[in-house]
């Protein structure tokens, strides 16, 4: 989900809740302790030279349990980054606390953000040596029917 349609969101909603990709609820008195860009610089595995740019947003769960972040509240951080994001409309990542900080990408359904898993991916499967995967075909599908040579065809 890009910045602006997760502003766009926000506008909309009466209350802030996310959704972990288990489909366990983030504590409803989560904070948002961080909002900044993440840029990631890196050449991939064929040798291209890649620039990767988010919004970040670290959510906390502390022990303040009647604490809860209002959208318009949200949107004031958003607006205190501004000197930091600028007026580029990247992708929003997430961060948040499971065993390790797990970063995930944003959905919105309903109401509410899902938190989505963010995948591993080759990003130069053609230089990359990968054998495109085939296609899995079940032998009970074969139409042995066709076939020209079954017996009586001739075909021998």
């Amino acid at each position: 989900m890009k910045l602006s349609e997760f502003k766009s969101h926000l506008k909309g909603m009466p209350s802030l809740s996310f959704t972990q990709p288990n489909g366990s609820p983030v504590p409803a008195h989560f904070h948002i302790t961080e909002a900044g860009v993440t840029t990631k610089h890196f050449i991939d595995c064929g040798g291209t030279e890649r620039i990767e740019k988010y919004v970040s947003f670290q959510l906390w769960v502390a022990d303040d349990v009647d604490h809860r972040l209002a959208p318009s509240k949200l949107m004031g951080i958003i607006e205190m980054a501004h000197s930091i994001i600028g007026n580029d409309d990247p992708e929003v990542e997430v961060e948040y606390q499971g065993v390790t900080i797990g970063r995930f990408g944003l959905d919105a359904d309903y109401g509410q953000f899902m938190l989505t898993p963010k995948l591993t991916n080759c990003l130069a499967l053609d230089r990359c040596g990968i054998p495109e995967a085939k296609p899995k075909i079940k032998l009970s599908e074969i139409n042995t029917q066709s076939s020209c040579c079954t017996p009586g065809s001739s075909c021998c």
